[in-house]
C-alpha cells in the first residue's frame, strides 16, 4: 500500500479519509437532463452525493499513476481539498469554515466512461483504483484564501492548458458542503472533503503528464503510465 502524502506543514498529516462530492457542479448535474428523473432515484439528489476514496487512492505530487491495461483514458476531475483542522460534526453553514485548517489541490481520477449510469452507480474498478487520487504536497491556510469559491482552476495535459474552470458555480459550495455532509457523518482532523470536479473534466491516456493548478494554492504533477502486462 502507498505511503500517505504528507502537506508541508502542520497540522496536515492526511489521516487516510478522503470523501469526495460528486454531481456538486450546477452544469454537471444540469447535464443529466430528464436521466434524474429515471429509476433507480426518479428525482435530482436532495443531499449531496458523496463518494470515499480509499486509503490505496492516496498518492503525492510527482507520482506515477498506472492506467488499467483495459481502459482507453483516466477522467482528470481537478478539485479543491477541505483540510479538515477541527472536528466537523453537524455544524452549520456559520461554523463550517472554522473547521477547515487549509485548501490544496487533488485530483479524482475515475476510468473515463460514457455510460448513462456512471454517476448513479460507480463501480470501485472505475473511481478506487490504486493512484486514484493524487494529491498536492503545498497547502494554504484557509485564513489566507478569503474566496475559496472563487478559485481558477486548470488542467493541463503535456504541458498544454485543456480545461480551464473555476471553483464556482457549485450546488453546494465549500461551506454549505460541510455542513451538510457534517449532519451525517463526522470529519475529523487531517480528513479532505473534495469540493468535486466541474463538468467536462478532460480525458489523459497512458504515457502522459498532468498538472493541475487552483490559483493561489499551487499546482500538481503526475504522469499516466501503462500498468504492465
Amino acid at each position: 500500500m502507498p505511503a500517505l502524502p504528507e502537506f508541508e506543514l502542520p497540522p496536515y498529516r492526511l489521516s487516510g479519509v478522503v470523501v469526495g462530492a460528486l454531481l456538486n457542479h450546477a452544469p454537471a448535474l444540469a447535464a443529466l437532463d430528464e436521466a434524474v428523473s429515471a429509476p433507480p432515484y426518479k428525482t435530482a439528489p436532495k443531499a449531496p452525493v458523496l463518494q470515499v476514496k480509499p486509503r490505496n487512492t492516496l498518492c503525492g505530487d510527482g507520482a506515477v499513476v498506472e492506467v488499467p491495461g483495459d481502459v482507453d483514458a483516466l477522467e482528470i476531475g481537478a478539485t479543491l481539498a477541505l483540510v479538515i483542522g477541527r472536528t466537523a460534526r453537524r455544524v452549520n453553514e456559520a461554523q463550517a469554515l472554522d473547521c477547515i485548517a487549509g485548501y490544496g489541490v487533488a485530483a479524482d481520477l475515475s476510468v473515463a466512461s460514457d455510460a448513462p449510469d456512471r454517476h448513479y452507480r460507480p463501480g470501485v474498478r472505475q473511481r478506487a483504483r490504486d493512484g486514484f487520487c493524487p494529491t498536492g504536497s503545498q497547502v494554504r491556510a484557509a485564513a489566507d484564501v478569503p474566496s475559496p469559491d472563487a478559485l481558477a482552476v486548470s488542467v493541463a495535459i503535456d504541458g498544454v492548458v485543456v480545461h480551464r474552470t473555476d471553483t464556482a458555480g457549485r450546488v453546494r459550495g465549500v461551506a454549505r458542503l460541510l455542513a451538510d455532509v457534517s449532519a451525517f457523518m463526522t470529519l475529523q482532523p487531517g480528513d479532505l472533503l473534495l469540493l468535486g470536479a466541474s463538468h467536462g473534466a478532460p480525458c489523459a491516456r497512458a504515457g502522459q503528464q498532468v498538472r493541475v493548478e487552483i490559483e493561489g494554492l499551487g499546482s500538481l504533477h503526475f504522469e499516466l503510465r501503462a500498468e504492465p502486462p
